[in-house]
């Protein structure tokens, strides 16, 4: 054995995080031993229970993160680079210089498998307990498979055949061997079908953290989907005739099992939705800054996804002249967070699956009215108390266009002295525990320009604004229209307006997933607006427990792993890849089209909302439409076989590198072939 790699080793197959027997980043049970050994915690049930929710601290932040948002989304015909400039994740996003030295889908890799580890071990250690219900430890091995297979999915979507390790070998394997793709979607099913029949419908001891049986029934129409793209059967069923079976029990079941679909899609990302989503199936839990088992210093367990998907407000709009720069900065902005990243912005493709003037997804999804924020709330409540970025009077994010700005910008010069006011009012409440400020946001009522706080409402998402933003609108500094405004419609408003379309280079690639640079010459005034594109907001939670005190990176609201519109869109799409029965495809996706109206009046044929017959392209564009984002296109595309193509349709920037026989899985991680003793034997998937 080479005893210098056994001591480098941290993730090699069997051996994951440090063994710890109690866990609060899932707000699960806590049992904390002062004197008591190991052996005597994991023997005894509330200690195994302790353990056991160490099982879903991969979820959340490590796994349901930044890293993994980037490697389930990227490379896809939705996301692309900004600005027209290949920068962070070219990679991932353009599958260019795609080696086993990729950061992010080695995080991937290793959180899984310390994960897998986890359960493992819970599962091990069940058989030996000294105490306990056994009705209370069938639920929470349950829950551990269900955790276990999802895991795998995820690693063998990504990443092909693999180890299958089913025990907790304290002996930790360094010539690991891979399995096939057909055992490893056996076990995976296994896993889910028992936990299926054991899990409860409400969640153990209560606690919304925990996964139930929706959530198995779920995961199994999914699993069920990705493996039919291996083309693999059960018996005398094609996986794609499982994961439809599935699906069908799950929405023709959705009252036996807890389970709904939101009447309107304005609430699946509401606020006050987010700590007890009922539209979601299986979540990662966030932090709670309130709750007694909140540790501010857990490392890297706090997701800073959101903060990728905007643009920097500075980079676009300079120093403090429409944009309060001196006021809320990309760094410490009690609105927005931190916008400091700017790497995935949305193809044109994506960006066209939109009909707004019915869908309300768009606005619900994107950002594209950019507005100053006001204190007014925390300055009242804490006077000189209130925290830094919180601080801000109304006047001060107040701005008054001179003609050196309206020059700058491209505003008529008609409106030079109009008063553009916020749109957002924050307050600030600390939660106790480790001085955790809290941004609450209200809204201000147009036309009430006293900086009165009786002239504040609460929406149901403060991220959400008007659409479409009317002409005589003074609550944003700038705007980009998804509809192709003339000059004229420009003149009429008072705030910056850019239509998306000029934010593309569509001469250079009509695809539409090139944006343009930031030069001079780019037809864009000034041209630093090229740094602008809409900015997807799902995981940039706003409210009261969703903030990470002054850091601004990183937010602490749940994120949703599979939600209920998903197995409808499996259904569709299962349905096409079995009977092609595009009218019973379209039942499905009308179910999603129809919550999404913004009037009932809206769904009919003649708006293109409600669809008499399916195509595969519509599945595809549902999916975009509903689930962007969501940690799933890149295994939706590699299922259905279907790189190629859209790559070529819809994103020349990530066709160019393509090879279809090496990047329909990722890159085996150089750290984990490192640590092996056949590392070459085990391969590396061709990278």
């Amino acid at each position: 054995m080479k005893t210098n790699k056994l001591k480098r080793i941290l993730y090699t197959i069997g051996l994951g995080f440090s063994t710890a027997v109690a866990v609060s980043s899932c707000s699960l049970d806590e049992y904390n031993p002062v004197v008591l050994s190991e052996e005597d915690v994991l023997t005894n049930f509330e200690g195994w229970k302790a353990y056991q929710s160490n099982c879903y601290t991969g979820l959340w932040g490590p796994l349901i993160g930044m890293p993994y948002g980037i490697v389930s989304e990227g490379g896809t015909d939705l996301w692309t680079f900004p600005y027209g400039n290949h920068n962070q994740y070219r990679d991932l996003l353009a599958y260019e210089e795609f080696t086993i030295n990729s950061n992010v889908v080695r995080n991937t890799w290793d959180y899984a498998w310390g994960s897998i580890n986890h359960c493992n071990k819970a599962i091990d250690l069940a058989g030996a307990l000294t105490d306990g219900n056994p009705e209370d430890i069938a639920v929470l091995v349950a829950e551990t498979r269900l955790l276990r297979a999802y895991f795998y999915s995820v690693l063998v979507a990504q990443f092909g055949e693999l180890p299958l390790v089913l025990t907790n070998d304290p002996v930790k394997n360094l010539s690991p061997q891979r399995n096939g793709i057909p055992e490893i979607y056996t076990q995976i099913v296994s896993d889910l079908k028992a936990a299926f029949n054991d899990l409860p419908v409400t969640p153990y001891d209560g606690n919304p953290a925990r996964v139930t049986k929706k959530a198995a029934l779920g995961l199994l129409a999914r699993v069920y989907a990705q493996g039919a793209g291996e083309d693999l059967r059960e018996g005398d069923k094609t996986y794609w005739e499982l994961a439809k079976e599935a699906a069908d029990n799950l929405i023709n079941g959705k009252g036996q099992y807890g389970a709904m679909l939101y009447d309107d899609f304005a609430d699946v990302f509401a606020s006050d939705n987010n700590r007890n989503n009922q539209e979601a199936l299986f979540t990662a839990y966030g932090l709670d800054p309130y709750d007694e088992s909140y540790d501010y210093f857990t490392g890297g367990s706090k997701p800073n996804l959101y903060l990728h998907y905007y643009p920097k407000l500075d980079d676009a709009f300079g120093t403090s002249d429409i944009f309060r720069r001196g006021v809320n900065s990309n760094t410490s902005n009690a609105y927005y967070g931190r916008l400091n990243q700017q790497f995935i912005a949305p193809t044109r493709y994506l960006i066209n699956c939109f009909d707004a003037r019915y869908d309300k997804r768009w606005e619900n999804t994107f950002v594209t009215a950019f507005t100053n924020y006001s204190g007014v709330q925390a300055i009242g409540s804490l006077g000189t108390g209130a925290p830094a970025p919180a601080n801000v009077t109304y006047d001060a994010a107040t701005v008054t266009l001179t003609a050196a700005m309206c020059a700058k910008y491209g505003i008529d010069p008609s409106h030079v002295g109009k008063k553009i006011y916020p749109y957002v009012d924050v307050n600030a409440s600390l939660a106790s525990r480790n001085a955790t400020w809290q941004y609450i946001p209200k809204i201000w009522e147009k036309e009430a320009y006293n900086g009165s706080t009786s002239n504040l409402e609460t929406i149901p998402n403060a991220n959400v604004h008007p659409y479409p933003l009317a002409a005589d609108e003074d609550r944003f500094f700038a705007y980009l229209s998804k509809e192709n405004l003339s000059a004229d419609d420009k003149k009429a408003r008072c705030y910056v307006t850019v239509n998306i379309d000029e934010l593309f280079d569509l001469t250079g690639d009509p695809t539409g997933s090139t944006y343009k640079g930031v030069t001079s010459n780019n037809n864009l005034t000034p041209s630093s607006l090229a740094n602008l594109f809409p900015a997807m907001m799902k995981f940039n939670t706003n409210f009261d427990g969703g903030w990470l005190g002054g850091n601004f990176q990183q937010k602490l609201g749940n994120i949703m792993i599979m939600r209920m519109a998903e197995v409808y869109l499996i259904a569709a799409e299962a349905t096409m890849n079995t009977s092609a029965d595009g009218a019973v495809a379209a039942g499905y996706l009308n179910e999603l089209r129809r919550r999404a109206c913004r009037d009932a009046a809206d769904f009919n044929t003649a708006t293109g909302m409600q669809l008499t017959t399916a195509t595969m392209d519509d599945v595809f564009d549902e999916y975009a439409r509903e689930l962007c984002g969501e940690f799933n296109r890149w295994a939706l595309l590699k299922r259905n076989k279907a790189f190629e193509t859209r790559l070529a349709a819809y994103n020349k920037t990530a066709a160019a590198n393509f090879i279809p026989s090496r990047h329909y899985k990722r890159p085996i991680p150089f750290n984990f072939l490192n640590q092996i003793n056949n590392a070459n034997e085990f391969g590396s998937n061709g990278y």
